[in-house]
């Protein structure tokens, strides 16, 4: 492990001590570990180098419209390979949520979000990608967190 030093103001050593503590980090080492990697993974996809990921897709739909519920199941099933589980909220009489998790090359999932976002009558989309290693053992696939 590497170690360096930081000089910060107080104030801003007060400050991320506060944020530290709202978030229950236990010191500040690990806190700028999550910041790094955090800032590191946004930019591998920015700039498209992370090839695999996985997601959260999240978005609000009126089950009313015109088959739309048939539309982002068959949707689903297109991307069966993507789709790993969905979760379906009934919020009230006309509106579902629902929150799909998948996993994949990054090209794929973000292709796939955005047919999902299109849809018309889907509203207030929004995917949270997460850039991950992958490899392959016994044809299967598995995915390690960046690092």
């Amino acid at each position: 492990m590497e170690r360096f030093t930081i000089s910060l103001s107080d104030d801003l050593a007060a400050d991320f001590d506060n944020w530290i503590q709202a978030r229950g980090y236990v010191n500040r080492s690990e806190a700028v570990r999550d910041l790094l990697r955090k800032e590191i993974e946004s930019e591998r996809l920015e700039q498209n180098l992370a090839t695999h990921c996985v997601a959260s897709l999240s978005y609000v739909y009126n089950h009313h419209e015109r088959n739309l519920s048939e539309r982002l199941a068959h949707l689903q099933h297109h991307a069966h390979d993507l789709v790993v589980c969905t979760m379906h909220v009934h919020l009230n009489h006309d509106d579902c949520l629902e929150t799909l998790f998948l996993r994949g090359s990054t090209q794929s999932v973000r292709g796939f979000a955005d047919k999902v976002s299109a849809e018309s009558g889907v509203r207030h989309s929004v995917v949270n990608l997460v850039p991950v290693s992958s490899t392959s053992a016994h044809q299967h696939t598995h995915f390690h967190p960046m690092t």
